[in-house]
């Protein structure tokens, strides 16, 4: 096996523990594999503080750690991940893509980063993104476009498009994304990874730099449900930093899925699987949902019982989405003043009033975070805000109920991930409105703050991932990733 070509956690591991592998080798195989295949996945990256992490570890491997090995008491020992740029790591340059927060060094950690550093996790760099989170393709970062990973003129989506891209390319072994609408989901459908949101709360947002507070996640993205299970299980958890985390009881999710695999697929058998009628409309892809339908007749055909379900307010979902995500957008963005955050430029400097201080200091946001902050400040202001803002809560409590009574009925949702497998470099990105579409079936379980995951099943006639798109109810990610680990049974374990 190559010295980076894993796919599980495991796998790594092993290596380990057999000697025929060591923590530094395994992090200089992938900065090798960064210089060999530029992808712009990485803003910054991190070998200084890597090689040493990755020193320190190897030195480590066979010494004691409160009784054990730091092998078996650190989970990820070893593992070399990528970290999307919107979370902060302490002395390490954080840009969330734009040029408005080129320079800045924050002088903390992320929550979630520092759980998976304890738990001995390597973090290799920060990872290329749309700017502020803020896109379906990941070509509006300031730093330029990623490369899709196997198809070098198709996009490899957005926003975590960097974090997708580097683990579908073997750049780090896993790497950490956020999902505001579809954001993680999407572009692992289109790199042919697993990505997953979990319930909104279950992870601690503290050093997550903010696009819409009440819809952001943070969530992993890995090449098995495996490994995205014991991320998440380690992240997880209340946060005293970050008063929407949940004080709900953490499982371990890595092993539900091992528990799952040794069972084999017969865990199909009794399985309500609800299938939205809303979910499947003119306009998907048909080898999209040709490969839709043919895992949802594998799982009936194991025993799955498969149940046509509605969820009758989607049809608002995007509409909705855009006026809560870009109102809280407006809000947030607005501390990027020059004077509390945001970079003072020399022409910022030099101007007369305060009025053009702050027309030099916004010019370096990028074209669509202004679209977005533009739309959301119209949104909250006065005589509107009834008009869009509370009326969009309002019909987000009803998608919201749509799903308590579908979950009455069903244990998990299937649906596509997107309409269509990934879109061409440029093609979008003149349209915004088409763009925004592109995440019209992840939307609805975002704003309902569920917890999802996307599995590739298939392949398009180019070669394109194709990924399968698992809803379960709040607080239900057992269920979740058990029925993600039964789907990656069902396709073979991996499509790549």
């Amino acid at each position: 096996m190559a010295m980076n070509n894993f796919k599980k956690i495991s796998e790594i591991h092993e290596a380990f523990d057999s000697g025929t592998l060591t923590p530094i080798e395994l992090v200089h195989s992938y900065f090798v594999e960064m210089k060999s295949n530029p992808l712009n996945a990485f803003i910054t990256e991190c070998q200084d503080r890597a090689l040493a992490q990755a020193e320190q570890l190897t030195h480590d491997l066979k010494s004691k750690y409160q009784g054990k090995t730091p092998r078996v008491a650190k989970p990820l020992f070893g593992i070399p991940l990528g970290i999307k740029d919107v979370l902060t790591v302490d002395g390490v340059r954080t840009t969330c893509a734009s040029k408005i927060l080129e320079d800045y060094i924050p002088p903390y950690t992320a929550t979630a980063v520092q759980k998976l550093e304890n738990a001995g996790a390597i973090t290799l760099g920060k990872m290329n993104m749309d700017e502020f989170a803020m896109g379906s393709s990941n070509e509006n970062s300031a730093f330029g476009p990623v490369i899709h990973p196997t198809h070098s003129d198709r996009v490899p989506g957005g926003s975590s498009g960097g974090s997708a891209s580097a683990v579908a390319a073997k750049q780090c072994f896993a790497s950490l994304g956020t999902d505001t609408g579809g954001s993680i989901r999407l572009p692992a459908s289109f790199c042919g990874i697993v990505g997953m949101k979990p319930t909104y709360g279950r992870i601690s947002r503290y050093g997550q730099i903010a696009f819409a507070s009440s819809l952001d996640q943070i969530g992993p993205m890995t090449q098995s449900v495996e490994d995205a299970a014991l991320l998440c299980q380690i992240m997880s958890g209340e946060d005293p930093l970050d008063s929407t985390t949940l004080n709900a009881p953490v499982d371990d999710w890595s092993e539900s899925v091992r528990a799952e695999q040794r069972r084999g697929v017969s865990g199909f058998s009794g399985l309500r699987v609800g299938v939205p009628q809303e979910y499947f409309i003119e306009g998907i892809h048909p080898e999209v949902k040709n490969a839709i339908d043919s895992i949802i007749q594998k799982m009936k055909s194991q025993g799955a019982e498969i149940v046509s379900i509605s969820l009758p307010h989607t049809q608002y979902a995007v509409a909705t989405y855009y006026v809560v995500a870009v109102s809280e957008a407006s809000s947030n963005l607005s501390r990027y003043d020059g004077v509390k955050f945001g970079t003072r430029s020399a022409a910022a400097r030099e101007a007369k009033s305060l009025e053009d201080f702050y027309k030099k200091i916004r010019a370096n946001f990028g074209s669509e975070v202004k679209r977005r902050i533009i739309l959301g400040t119209f949104a909250l202001s006065s005589g509107y805000y009834d008009a869009y803002y509370r009326r969009a809560s309002q019909v987000r409590r009803l998608m919201r109920n749509d799903f308590e009574s579908a979950f009455q009925k069903v244990d998990v949702i299937v649906s596509p991930v997107c309409p269509t497998t990934a879109f061409k470099l440029g093609e979008k990105s003149k349209n915004p409105l088409q763009m925004y579409l592109s995440d019209i079936f992840t939307i609805p379980a975002s704003l309902a703050g569920l917890p999802c995951i996307s599995v590739p099943i298939a392949k398009d006639q180019e070669g394109l991932p194709i990924g399968l798109h698992l809803i379960a109810p709040r607080l239900q990610e057992t269920l979740l990733f058990k029925a993600g680990a039964l789907v990656e049974l069902l396709v073979g374990g991996h499509t790549s």
